[in-house]
């Protein structure tokens, strides 16, 4: 065949598909071509396979050959690798991810042959013919990731991709020749940041018992003792001006939790903090059936920060650093199910090209580490692109850009975050009985569960305790793990399965793998059994054979957890994992006595034989100390002359602005158990104050989460920062329906640099704010929080000296039970004779210092906003939740970044209403119309019904806020925001005009990310102040309730490795009556399940084997090539009494299963979206007239529905386009808000012909779709739908339909 070539006896190299769009192309040559003197004018990129062959004679077999060319869609091509070229392959000695799954694809197809695939590409740069290789080389080293890839001239050296490595010895570090001196040189060379108490801690002990430490134990003890995992600052003791503290930081925020420690199962003692819930009803199969199960539904909650990684690795950085927090929620207690996620950044000014604003100066940062632009165009979609691929929704976040140099005691000073901060949060769900981990008797087996240990992230936990620039930029990118979405997905599918077993539950202790890889964790397991434990070094999978004991020990390779499984119960453990196929081994068993030994059974030796007495015993404690500095920034003015473009440039301040480019990239109704996420109302505007899930499919019961962050504020009063920080979050949550202050549960997560300016300080009174103030006066605990307290930037540029250190920075999470998901509002403004009222809980201050108006103006001073409503807090909470109850507040917008004016503006962006602003009633004096408009003290905003506005202010009364209670402002239909001042209009601005300065920001970053040209239509659609929103019409009558048979019609829920929407689509077909069955692919491999026992098949949701050969080829892949599958699936497709249904995934591999599927022969296949992104969209459809048995009298509606997924443009060719039109098979086309079908991005999200969102065959018994009607069966599931809905939205029609084919 053309499109192979023959690398070596074993290795051949096969053409791929071309994998890069046109500007995608124009994009690198833009970047790169500055760079290299090498002609970029040709440069194009295709993807290039390397099968090692265990029978090389393979090749000559047409038919063997042409089967591998066909699963790897291989183009024909003619010396592909014609002119210049460069090859970018993995790296050489590991096993990819990519390649794991793949090369399992073409086993279960039964292509032994090949032994194992890896993927490279091929950079093609026309006919040119270079002399230089080492420019080429430089050249590949811009195109690709030196942590994960190697570039290559020549392809015969592709063949060292599959050398086998010898293993690595341990290293002695000799302590009894050379002295201290050799563990201070190991220090250094390894990046271990032990300082000097610890080292003679390790010295001292080591003389004691004789014997020097081996690399792998001083790198296990680095990382167990490291900043990141000991919190040594917060442990500290500390002296203020020369006299003792009697709290540590840590015992402060403990006393939080020690005043009010109700409702908190487990504080401070687990991987996550665990809170009451109320009893509700959950859902998932018992004995393979799915069933509804009532039980008291306990939250899981957790927040971490991944800042260091994401500095020198965006995409992977917080890719890792959603997925490590997600496994902290999965390994709490003896298991949990993670449920929904929050993610957040902070970073320095952007300078977005096209965008430069007047107060971002010149950019001045070392190159090891990205920009804040580059940070905000890769990091979001790494985070986001793990959060999708796992299947748990993102629903909440914030974002806050922040530089500034000042004059800091006599010296100018840069405040900023070159070190971002990169949050990653969320919540789950947890049993009664799995909230402790249980006793781990001698004898227990230990398991590493999920994938193999690969030379990445060594050193992670060392090296996050480091500032960005003290260490050695190859440490830096060592330290960077890298993310496996799909197999994590596997691992959790384990841990459900454990956990759904309830009393049976095989686990017995479960620790996730992060921070110091196994070194950390497998110790802290041993440890908190109380005994010992022997470790079998080569039973640990591993990818790299070539790696050193200390480095297998070390490493932070993702997606592992540690677990103490009973030996009676091993083999049901072991069933789990491989019905799942996810990997596993028993590498070791608790031991007698307290000693941790690692045997290597290749060298015959014990690299690590260590007293866990040493390993987690106390080297001497810190000590920090301060004395007490008054700070003054000056006085602050802002200048009113030009009122119009201060407002413009605080709507375009990216803390101000639109974040729906963070948003719509994020998949946020996985689960179907979404209630509340960022966009509000028929227009999805990102303006939610909160996000809240339901606990389970039935009941009104769920759980709600928020944040609050003011970090500027800090570097004039921490304290203040910190208090107005914990503020924010309750008011942000207020409106999901809390029903008392001391419900909500908070997170604290802190970064700063202690060792900088006066960092101690504003650290130590930060905490004591609201450790010791605040949170214990208003009942609320901290039982959960991380500090990274490493957050500087050093430097050094020609000779001097630069840094950038950031602010006290304090992120609060709130996190709360809601008893009642009904009663919540949001900011969307409805269009009624009513009232805006600021309650002002600042009780008449309007300070301006930290704002964004003076952010703008590059000014910096006066004093910060702080909470002057202690007293009266508790009582408002319950104030606000008796008129929610009595549904007497029709909206509801927190005042915060931007000031009133920005809440205002906000309120009319999301119900599209104009507001008339009475100054009149706000201003104490004409002057201050700054001071009141832009101030962000605490308050909030209510829309409330002009006849309910005297019953309001009473109740405002009740928490003695009445008299800080202002009506301000009243619709008007013009679509403006008027400023008016006795009864004239002294500014007025269309929300046009506002709209176009607020989507600026993500306008211009979509345009560096995504395709230009979507970007651009988003924008105009975005900034439409006349567009309908979406619209609902239907022309049928939503079934209030069904009839179920006592014999229920058997359902298959089909799920392979990958696939994550099982449940909720499972929960959608129960409602109207079908027993629905968990059927896992090697169900029907195995032959334990078989498609003829069922009445229908689901193909449900998610990313089936990573969709590495396409989405949806591997699923179908391992059909097509198993002769018994293939022909199980085509004799259920061709049975007319059954029918077959493929959603997104599903959908994707159905297609590619047309061959099998009568009348389906001109089935579409579902490639990219031409955004080039993952669109994640509240879309409207147009049901239209089709033979498909779930579409049935239901023609001619207009239905809003999510769409989540990044290949769903439908192509095809022009005459399987006329016969699928002609034939009435697009039974499900995307309209515009007028209800016409359309080809316009963002209505259409991916660009498929005619809007086709779905298809049929001829029957009708087959259909297939993207969007997910199993996430809106429940009108709760809706981010926005129309009050008439009851418990239903219309898409249960859909499920009912099926259900009355087979009845």
């Amino acid at each position: 065949m053309k499109s192979v070539i023959k690398v070596s006896s074993k290795v051949i190299a096969i053409k791929g598909s071309a994998r890069l769009t046109d500007f995608r192309i124009a994009a690198f040559k833009s970047k790169f071509q500055p760079s290299t003197a090498i002609d970029l004018k040709e440069l194009n990129c295709n993807e290039i396979y390397f099968a090692c062959l265990s029978d090389i004679n393979k090749t000559k077999d047409h038919k063997s050959l042409g089967e591998l060319s066909n699963i790897l869609s291989v183009e024909e091509s003619c010396d592909f690798l014609q002119g210049d070229h460069l090859l970018v392959i993995p790296r050489i000695g590991t096993i990819s991810p990519w390649s794991s799954k793949a090369t399992e694809i073409l086993h279960n197809c039964g292509i032994n042959w090949v032994d194992r695939i890896e993927r490279g590409f091929c950079f093609h740069l026309g006919k040119q013919r270079s002399k230089n290789k080492k420019e080429l080389l430089n050249l590949g080293k811009l195109l690709s990731d030196r942590m994960t890839q190697e570039v290559i001239v020549n392809i015969k050296d592709a063949s060292s991709i599959f050398s086998s490595q010898k293993p690595g010895p341990f290293k002695e570090i000799d302590i009894f020749s050379s002295g201290l001196k050799q563990l201070e040189e190991a220090n250094s060379n390894l990046g271990l940041a032990l300082n000097e108490d610890e080292i003679h801690y390790l010295y001292k002990n080591y003389k004691d018992t004789n014997s020097n430490p081996t690399d792998a134990e001083l790198m296990m003890f680095a990382q167990a003792n490291s900043e990141h995992c000991r919190h040594k600052i917060f442990n500290a003791d500390w002296h203020i001006d020369g006299s003792a503290s009697q709290n540590s930081l840590f015992g402060m925020i403990r006393n939080t939790h020690k005043v009010n420690p109700s409702g908190v199962l487990s504080a401070y003692e687990d991987n996550a903090a665990i809170l009451e819930g109320y009893e509700s009803t959950r859902f998932y199969p018992k004995n393979g059936k799915y069933e509804a199960s009532k039980e008291k539904n306990h939250l899981v909650i957790k927040v971490e920060t991944h800042n260091h990684p994401t500095a020198i690795s965006p995409f992977s950085g917080a890719a890792t650093g959603s997925g490590g927090e997600i496994r902290d929620e999965g390994a709490t207690g003896v298991g949990a199910k993670p449920k929904a996620g929050l993610s957040g950044f902070t970073v320095s000014n952007l300078r977005i090209p096209n965008l430069l604003e007047e107060w971002e100066k010149g950019e001045d940062s070392p190159n090891r580490i990205a920009t804040p632009l580059e940070i905000m165009i890769e990091a979001p979609i790494g985070s986001a692109a793990f959060n999708n691929e796992f299947g748990r929704p993102n629903i909440l976040g914030y974002f806050r850009s922040f530089e500034m140099e000042l004059l800091y005691e006599g010296k100018n000073v840069k405040f900023g975050y070159h070190k971002p901060i990169m949050l990653a949060g969320g919540l789950g769900n947890i049993k009664s009985e799995h909230v402790n981990k249980s006793e781990v008797p001698i004898g227990s087996k230990l398991v590493v569960l999920g994938g193999p240990a690969m030379l990445i992230g060594l050193g992670g936990g060392s090296a996050s305790s480091l500032s960005s620039g003290e260490g050695d930029t190859d440490l830096d990118f060592a330290s960077v793990q890298r993310e496996n979405p799909e197999m994590e997905r596997r691992c959790q599918e384990v841990l459900d399965r454990c956990w759904q077993e309830e009393n049976n539950n095989p686990i017995l202790f479960i620790h996730d793998v992060g921070a110091g890889g196994l070194s950390n964790a497998i110790p802290e397991l041993v440890k908190d059994s109380g005994h010992g434990g022997l470790i079998n070094l080569r039973d640990i999978p591993n990818a790299e054979l070539g790696m050193t004991p200390m480095e297998i020990w070390c490493n932070e390779s993702q997606e592992r957890y540690v677990l103490a499984i009973d030996e009676e119960s091993i083999e049901t453990f072991t069933n789990f994992c491989l019905r799942e196929r996810c990997p596993f081994s028993i590498v070791g068993e608790i031991t007698k006595g307290n000693q941790l030994e690692v045997y290597d059974e290749h060298f015959d030796n014990y690299p690590i034989s260590l007293s866990l007495d040493i390993l987690f015993g106390k080297p001497p404690k810190s000590s920090r100390s301060f004395t007490t500095k008054k700070k003054d920034f000056g006085e602050l003015e802002i200048s009113d002359n030009d009122l119009e473009q201060l407002l413009f440039k605080v709507l375009r301040h990216p803390t101000v602005a639109s974040k729906n480019f963070l948003i719509t990239i994020g998949d946020r109704t996985v689960t179907g158990l979404i209630n509340r996420d960022q966009l509000v109302g028929p227009w999805q505007v990102p303006v939610s104050d909160y996000a809240m899930t339901r606990s389970g499919f039935s009941g009104t019961s769920g759980e709600a989460m928020s944040i609050g962050e003011r970090t500027p504020a800090a570097i004039i009063n921490p304290a203040a920062a910190a208090r107005i920080s914990v503020a924010e979050a309750v008011t942000n949550i207020l409106p999901s329906g809390i029903s008392k202050l001391s419900d909500v549960k908070l997170s604290a997560n802190w970064m700063g640099s202690p060792e900088k300016l006066d960092g101690d300080q504003d650290l130590y009174e930060a905490v004591e704010a609201i450790g010791m103030g605040l949170c214990p006066k208003w009942e609320i605990a901290i039982p959960v929080g991380k500090d990274s307290l490493s957050m500087s930037t050093e430097w050094e540029d020609k000779g001097q000296k630069k840094s950038v250190t950031s602010p006290l920075s304090l992120i609060i999470s709130a996190f709360t039970a809601i008893k009642d998901i009904n009663l919540a509002v949001t900011p969307q403004l409805i269009d009624k004779e009513s009232e805006l009222i600021l309650i002002d809980l600042s009780k008449g201050s309007h300070r301006l210092g930290s704002s964004i108006a003076s952010q703008v103006n590059s000014l910096f001073g006066g004093d910060v906003p702080d909470v002057e409503c202690i007293k009266e807090m508790p009582n408002f909470v319950n104030t606000i939740h008796g008129l929610l109850k009595d549904k007497k507040i029709l909206s509801y917008h927190d005042r915060s970044d931007g000031g009133l004016i920005t809440t205002s503006i906000e309120m009319a962006f999301a119900g599209r209403l104009g507001i008339d602003i009475k100054l009149d009633l706000l201003l104490s004096n004409p002057e201050d119309v700054v001071s009141d408009l832009f101030n962000e003290e605490l308050g909030v905003v209510i829309q409330v019904a002009n006849e309910d506005e005297e019953l309001v202010m009473r109740a405002l009364d009740s928490c003695s806020l009445k008299e800080h209670s202002y009506a301000f402002g009243v619709l008007n239909k013009d679509k403006d925001i008027k400023l008016i001042s006795e009864d004239n209009t002294i500014h007025q601005w269309s929300l046009k005009a506002l709209l176009k300065e607020w989507n600026k920001v993500s306008y211009e970053i979509q345009s560096l990310r995504d395709n230009p040209e979507t970007a651009k239509s988003e924008y105009l659609y975005d900034i439409d102040s006349e567009r309908g929103g979406i619209k609902p019409s239907l022309s049928f009558k939503i079934p209030a309730s069904f009839s179920i048979n006592k014999t229920k019609p058997r359902l298959a829920i089909l799920r392979e490795q990958g696939i994550n929407g099982q449940v909720e689509m499972a929960a959608a077909f129960d409602r109207v009556g079908f027993d629905c069955l968990d059927v896992h692919m090697t169900d029907l491999i195995s032959g334990d399940s078989h498609l003829k026992n069922f009445q229908g098949l689901v193909a449900c949701g998610g990313f089936s084997y990573g969709d590495v050969l396409g989405a949806g080829g591997g699923w179908a892949t391992s059909i097509l090539y198993n002769k018994a599958l293939r022909d199980q699936f085509q004799e259920f497709f061709s049975n007319e009494e059954v029918f077959s249904l493929g959603i997104c995934n599903g959908c994707q591999t159905l297609s590619l299963l047309s061959s099998l599927i009568p009348g389906s022969e001109a089935w579409p296949k579902f490639k990219r979206n031409n955004s080039e992104k993952f669109e994640a969209r509240l879309s409207q459809v147009l049901i239209q007239k089709s033979p498909s048995i779930f579409f049935k009298d239901m023609e001619g509606s207009l239905m809003p529905i999510p769409v989540a997924h990044g290949e769903g443009r439908a192509e095809l060719s022009k005459k399987d386009f006329s016969e699928l039109i002609s034939e009435s098979l697009n039974p499900i086309v995307y309209s515009d808000d007028e209800g016409n079908l359309t080809e316009s991005y963002p209505e259409n999200p991916n660009g498929s012909p005619s809007g086709i969102a779905g298809v049929t065959n001829k029957s009708g018994l087959v259909t297939i779709m993207m969007p997910h009607p199993e996430r809106a069966f429940l009108a709760s599931q809706y981010s926005w739908h129309p009050n008439t809905w009851e418990e239903y939205g219309p898409w249960i029609k859909f499920f009912e339909n099926a259900k009355d084919f087979v009845s």
